[in-house]
């Protein structure tokens, strides 16, 4: 826990270097000398840069199988059902297997609330009377990629839509959170938790 903690306080940290005003003279540049000190700065842009590299990279693969049949079971470019679309999108851009089935996938990954969505994270539908019956990936602006059912092609579409906005069931991350906060508990000396 205290791995997360720290992780989430480094990390906001970093987002409010990045966005924030101009602080009064000296103030900015203090705050940057000490992170500059502790080797913090350097490591909190790979960090950001890693996260912001990985969910373009999962989005420009998604969108790779943009028109590739829908399949029950299916994996690769010759087919895909929407669980397996999501977990050879995630194998092949990140090395990261996720559970082969899509309640499965919501089980394994970190809940997070729609406002928090960021491209490449999951976003879970009730289509078939159960929960977490559906999956696809999120590529911003309040749409998704998806194999959607037999006889239909992998596609974008908007969570808007009174289809997709009243069969929500939640959005998920799929956190490499380990290697995230590994990277940073070693620039800043702090031992893992035991």
């Amino acid at each position: 826990m205290q791995k997360k903690a720290l992780c989430a306080v480094l990390l906001a940290c970093a987002a409010a270097l990045a966005h924030a005003a101009p602080a009064p003279s000296g103030e900015s540049d203090d705050m940057d000398s000490l992170l500059a000190q502790k080797g913090l700065l350097v490591h909190l842009r790979e960090v950001r840069n890693s996260v912001t590299e990985r969910a373009s990279d999962l989005v420009v693969n998604a969108m790779g199988f943009l028109g590739v049949p829908y399949r029950r079971g299916g994996s690769s470019e010759n087919g895909v059902d929407c669980s397996g679309f999501v977990r050879t999108i995630y194998e092949q851009t990140v090395g990261l297997m996720l559970p082969r089935r899509a309640n499965e996938q919501a089980a394994a990954t970190q809940k997070i609330d729609r406002s928090e969505l960021k491209p490449g994270d999951l976003v879970f539908f009730n289509t078939m009377r159960r929960t977490f019956s559906h999956v696809g990936i999120y590529v911003g602006d309040n749409k998704f990629i998806h194999a959607p059912k037999p006889g239909a092609r992998v596609r974008v579409e908007d969570m808007g839509l009174s289809y997709w906005n009243t069969r929500f069931d939640g959005a998920r991350r799929v956190e490499g959170a380990e290697d995230a906060s590994a990277k940073i508990n070693a620039a800043a000396n702090v031992p893992a938790p035991r």
